[in-house]
């Protein structure tokens, strides 16, 4: 039986290629092994590693330097802020242990952080405390700022809503307020939040949810619904949200 040469060289050949070409190991996928107590183990390295345990760190060295804050005074109330400094003062060094002064030249409250304060936060709830001070609430109000985690602060204008002039921003604001300041009242006793108008400006203090039922009641008079209606509306809203919780 004849063979045939070309056979032969192919064979010849093939061997050839198969030597010049190193051999690629496949890419599967490696699977974590899942361990006793049903954490993942990593079995890709010669030991799984053990998570590293750190000492809690101290408070001195969490705080940093000390931190200032500045809240700007405006003139008219330079006098209600000299009258009840005392009121204002003591709360911020006896129960949050920060520094606080008035700086004439500047004519800014400084609070400032020292040695003896324990909570971070401490500085954040004083600014805006003496904030919502400066904008017009009482201190009894403002107070609140402190007690409570979940009270807020929200200012807009009543340009913002509508863009009103002359008599028309009058008429607005007076609904807002009405007949010695009646609307307002009831506005703050159903959605439990205070409010100050000062101007065209209007500052809320309250929860999130309160906030917002306040700031849509207050929205509507100044667009022009009657305060009737409003009046439905918030009282609905308010009985369904005492429903919720």
């Amino acid at each position: 039986m004849e063979t045939n040469p070309n056979a032969g060289a192919a064979a010849a050949s093939k061997d050839d290629d198969a030597d010049s070409f190193t051999k690629v190991k496949s890419k599967k996928t490696q699977k974590r092994k899942r361990g006793p107590d049903g954490a993942d183990m990593d079995t890709d390295g010669p030991a799984a590693t053990k998570r590293p345990q750190f000492p809690p760190i101290s408070g001195d060295r969490l705080r940093g330097p000390d931190e200032m804050r500045k809240v700007a005074v405006p003139a008219h109330r330079y006098t209600p802020l000299k009258e009840n400094w005392l009121k204002i003062f003591t709360p911020i060094v006896e129960n949050l242990q920060l520094q606080v002064r008035f700086n004439l030249k500047t004519r800014n409250v400084e609070i400032k952080t020292c040695k003896d304060t324990q909570d971070i936060a401490s500085l954040t709830k004083a600014t805006d405390f003496v904030k919502a001070f400066v904008l017009g609430f009482q201190v009894e109000d403002a107070l609140a700022l402190l007690r409570l985690d979940e009270l807020f602060l929200e200012s807009f204008d009543v340009t913002d809503v509508k863009p009103l002039k002359g008599d028309h921003l009058s008429r607005a604001i007076g609904r807002v307020a009405g007949k010695g300041g009646k609307t307002k009242f009831t506005i703050e006793n159903v959605t439990k939040t205070r409010i100050v108008l000062a101007e065209t400006k209007v500052h809320i203090l309250g929860s999130f949810q309160n906030i917002k039922m306040a700031r849509t009641a207050i929205c509507n008079l100044i667009l022009g619904s009657p305060p009737s209606k409003v009046y439905g509306n918030i009282r609905v809203v308010a009985s369904r949200t005492a429903e919720r919780f």
